[in-house]
Parts: C-alpha cells; structure tokens; sequence
C-alpha cells in the first residue's frame, strides 16, 4: 500500500542506476528509515511494489512523504554513510543496536618500569594495548593472572615514584617491587616481554625460555632461582588449564550468534583473542519486529565494527550479503578481514557456544522481565494505581553539607530501568542545603521542557523525601501546567531501614506502608536505590572536581591550560600535592620558580 503523501513515480525516474545511500522522511519532517544501495533506482523503486510482503514495510512506505538520496563511489562507501547517517537519526524503521564502542583493554604503559593497567578510551602513544575485552570483568580477571605469573607493577605512577618500602602486593608475591628497586630494569623489562607474548597467545614461548632458565639456574646451583621459574611455569600452566584453546588458523576471531525468542532479539558477541576465549556480550536490537535473523546480524556488522578495531576472522551463523562488508572491513584495518558464514571444525563448535549464549541471555531477559512486570502489577495493586501505570520517575537529592548539590532523575518504563533517560541537575543559585529548593529547580527544569512537549509524559513520580518534598513537587506541577501527574512522597521511615517507607499522596492525609514481601515495594526500592546512586555518584564527582581545581585556581599565575598539564602529568592533584620543586618544574611551561610557588601554597 503505497502512502497517499507521496507519489513516488516523479521521483524514480530521475533516480540513476549507481551506489548510494537513501533517506525515508515523514510529513513531521523525521527520517524514518535509512538504507544502501549497490542500484538506487532498482532498491528504492522494490518499496513501491503492489504486493510488499512484510507489514512493517508496508507501515513505513504508508508515512512516507518524500525520500531523499546520496550518490557514492561504491558499496562500500554507502555502507560508511548509512552506518552513520543511523547512528545520527536513529529511525523507527531500521534495527537499532546500542553504540557501544567504549570496550575494556589491558595497558602495558611506556615507563621505564612498565606498569599493567585496566585501560578505556583513547589509546596513548608509547603503551602497548591488548583486546578489547568483551567486558571490565574479562580485564581484571587477565590482570590478576598476569600479577601471579608475572609480578608486574599495577600501582600509580604517584604512588610508585613515592614508595619507600615495598607494599602488600609484594608480600603476597604479586609484584617484584621495583619501586624500591628489589629488581632490575633489565629483569623486570624480561617478565613484561613475557606478559606481553602471553598477551599475544605465544604461551609456549613463556613456557620454553622458562624452561631454559630453570635449567641454567639449577646447573649453576642457583636453587632458590630455580624455585622461582619453576612456580612461574607452574602458574602458567593452571592459568592455560583454565582457559579455552581453540585450533584457529588465526589466533584472533570474533564468533557471532543470533536467537529469538517470542519475538525478541539477542545477538551473542564470543571474542577469541590470542587463541583463547576472553568472553562474551550479549546485545539486544531496538526496532527488531519483522525483521529476519540474517537482515539482523548484517545490521549488527554495520553498526558495531565500522570505526572500531577488528580481528581478521568474523565468524557468524547464516549467510548474509558479506563481500561489501568484507570490502570495508579490510579497507579499514589495513589488513584482509574475512567473514566465514560457514563454519567446520572447531569454528562451529565456537559458533554452538554463542548460539548457546544468545539463548540463555534471551531466557534470563524473559525472566528478568517477567519478574519486573509482576513487581509492576504488585504496586499498581498496593497503591490503587490505574492499569496503564507503565512509566515511573523518580528525584533525589544529593550534597554534603550544602556544598556540590546534584538531583538526580531515573526512569522505569517498559519493565526496566531505562539508563540512557537517566538525568541528573547541578544545583546553583540556591542556599546551601535547602533541599526544597534543590528539589524545586530540579523539577521545574525538567518539567517544563515535558510540557512543551519535550520528552515522555512519566504516569507516576516518585519523591524522595516526605511531606514537604511533596508540597514542592505538588506546587511545581501546578505551575509547569502538569497537574495531573500522580505524585508520591517515599520517607525512609524509623530507623531509615529498608522495608519501613512510608508513602504519602497529596490528597490523603497519612502515609500509608506496605509490607516487607510485598513484591510492589521491592520495585519501590529499586527505583528509589537506583535515584540515589545516580544522585550520589554525580555529586561526588562534582565535589572531587570543584576540590581538585580550586586549589590551584588560588595560585596566581596557573590558568586552565596550565592547571590541566599538572594534573594530567601527575595523575590528579594528590599527585601535585606529592611532588617535588624539581619534578613540578619538569612540567611544561612551569619554571623553577613557579614550581617553588606551587610547592609552597599547597604545603
């Protein structure tokens, strides 16, 4: 059924028979689908067909109202442009799979003793970098193997560059303590050469020099070296008991699954790394309804890899229109990248072990989900809401003793927390600890903009607080033109022990409790718990940010650019405050006597 806003046949005569990338847009002006193509005039013209055999195609040819187009060079190149173009937009019509390019690597850093580190974000030049790892977990798990196997340094550069004696990680033979020089450069640069091998799965390796040195240290009757290889190579062997190892012609392989499971999505990420399974992630499509499980894991492709670091082999569990993707895949690694929809061997055995993944992720959300909408009902139940009660919000506020006042705003909807709306206010302007008007600004500020039409309409709001929270928040929805919110006060209740909250409406004058088992107030509490965290977490930061600049900000002669330099070569202002004349002075652009400046007004 083709849309009454749009005539599509003026239009597809001047599409050319070339690459590229095409927008639909609605009449309210909203790209509502973004898609490529190797022929723009063939792909665009299959949407206008009497016969489309997917509703959900039908629904969104019947808003569109115009259609706009990218010519490019290739394929490839439209793939590049419709990654981005959906990532910009996000339509309702196209599958969505959350941006999450932020992945966890382990850092060996460049100092003259190197230093093993959880790394995030921007590589820096001068440190080697291993993964990504599927999650923080699979990094401080690999962490602690290197500590036991090879005693490499994890400590700051602050705390290292100040030690006097050893600490506890060398008790417990963890380290080697080279910050009190208990080993050489050269002796310790040996065991980061074969972190780093074992990082690169060239275990054996370890294992022969190892090997080798014991010998050489027994035949030198050098026991107690001897000793010390040999729990090493004893360390390492547990460590690769533990471990998967696969027969990959390639050491490094990502294996991606998909399952459904009435009628939701998960595509399951294995990572194998150095011949060797660091983990999985599991991931879960916005707007998946209709779409097949080959059109979902292409989607996946497009969305998780461009722009990111890949291994040379991706092994997935349908086929799927790979020869473009393999096109810009390699063009961006520099290297071939192969895509094998195909797998034998042990490579299916890999991809069984995903498919398994994806399945159980999908179980545990069903389960989670199912609970969560009990608990919703429990409390729709316990406080007489009305059935279509879906979308709850929530406030608090955090401070300490007045100072960084931050409100917090989480949201439930749909049967689960829903982080991305999470939002938290800095509180200016205000007295000191007048948690009322904290409240007050934080509610206006947010509902305003829901009034204009800003933003979902929440069906109940939590306040953290009692009966004068409540008159605030009863007082801000008049004003913003919202009266009709259903609004509850949560008070710790005596003692400020969980299970003993009251809630208090504004048209009764009592507060009313609900019992420990009931599944409604477990909700309550995880909602309420979930307000405070984000509310405590977001003042903390800001107290540790306005602490850490405004002392240096009183030293006259240090500006922005400066400030920034010092804390960023020592790590934070503890790092300053630990240093010496001579290593502030090694800062760029702080002399001798500035240095001698700092030195002074922070001591």
């Amino acid at each position: 059924m083709i849309g009454s806003m749009f005539d599509p046949k003026p239009y597809l005569k001047t599409l050319p028979k070339l690459p590229g990338v095409y927008r639909m847009i609605n009449a309210q002006d909203e790209v509502i689908y973004v898609g490529k193509a190797r022929d723009l005039k063939n792909r665009v013209s299959s949407y206008f067909q009497k016969n489309l055999p997917s509703p959900r195609t039908r629904m969104m040819v019947s808003n569109i109202a115009r259609i706009e187009t990218t010519v490019t060079r290739s394929e490839a190149e439209a793939l590049l442009l419709e990654n981005n173009l959906i990532k910009s937009f996000m339509p309702r019509y196209n599958v969505l799979f959350r941006d999450d390019k932020s992945y966890p690597y382990i850092a060996l850093t460049g100092d003259a003793y190197p230093r093993l580190a959880f790394h995030r974000g921007v590589q820096r030049k001068g440190s080697n970098y291993f993964g990504p790892f599927p999650n923080a977990v699979a990094v401080r798990d690999s962490i602690q193997l290197l500590q036991k196997v090879f005693r490499l340094r994890t400590c700051e550069n602050t705390v290292f560059a100040n030690r006097s004696r050893p600490c506890l990680l060398y008790q417990i033979e963890r380290c080697t303590a080279p910050c009190v020089g208990y080993i050489s450069e050269d002796d310790y640069q040996h065991d980061v050469t074969h972190a780093t091998w074992f990082l690169q799965g060239r275990e054996q390796q370890v294992m022969d020099e190892l090997s080798e040195k014991m010998m050489k240290a027994a035949e030198t009757q050098d026991y107690e070296g001897a000793a010390i290889y040999r729990d090493r190579m004893q360390s390492l062997r547990q460590v690769q008991a533990k471990q998967f190892v696969s027969d990959f012609n390639v050491s490094d392989a990502d294996v991606i699954a998909c399952a459904e499971l009435q009628g939701q999505h998960c595509v399951n990420l294995v990572m194998i790394r150095g011949g060797r399974q660091l983990g999985d992630k599991s991931f879960f499509p916005k707007n998946a309804d209709g779409y097949e499980t080959p059109a979902l894991v292409e989607a996946f492709l497009e969305q998780h890899y461009v722009g990111i670091t890949m291994p040379p082999l991706i092994i997935v569990g349908v086929e799927i229109e790979s020869a473009a993707l393999e096109e810009v895949f390699s063009e961006q690694a520099n290297r071939k990248v192969r895509i094998n929809t195909n797998p034998i061997g042990d490579k299916r055995v890999w991809l069984k072990m995903a498919q398994t993944n994806a399945e159980l992720a999908l179980q545990q959300r069903s389960a989670q989900q199912a609970n969560q909408h009990s608990r919703l009902l429990a409390l729709r139940e316990a406080l007489d809401l009305a059935d279509s009660t879906e979308r709850i919000e929530c406030f608090d506020i955090s401070h300490t003793m007045g100072e960084a006042t931050v409100a917090s705003c989480v949201v439930f909807d749909k049967g689960a927390m829903q982080n991305s709306e999470y939002r938290r206010y800095n509180i200016t302007g205000i007295t000191p600890g007048d948690d009322y008007a904290a409240m007050r600004d934080a509610l206006t500020r947010r509902y305003k903009k829901i009034a204009a039409g800003e933003g979902k309409l929440p069906d109940l709001v939590f306040i953290d607080g009692g009966k004068g929270q409540l008159g605030v928040a009863v007082e801000v929805m008049q004003e913003v033109g919202l009266p009709d919110i259903l609004l509850v006060g949560i008070a710790k209740g005596e003692e400020r022990k969980p299970g003993l909250e009251q809630l208090f409406f504004p048209d009764r004058a009592d507060p009313i409790g609900l019992k420990k088992d009931n599944p409604g107030l477990h909700l309550l509490q995880q909602i309420r718990d979930e307000a405070h965290r984000f509310a405590i977490t977001g003042h903390r930061a800001r107290r540790a940010k306005a602490r850490m600049h405004s002392s240096l900000q009183d030293i006259a002669g240090i500006g922005a650019k400066r400030r920034q330099k010092l804390l960023t070569h020592f790590g934070g202002l503890d790092g300053v405050k630990n240093a010496s004349v001579d290593e502030l002075a090694q800062v760029e652009g702080v002399s001798p006597v500035l240095a001698e400046k700092i030195y002074q007004e922070l001591h």
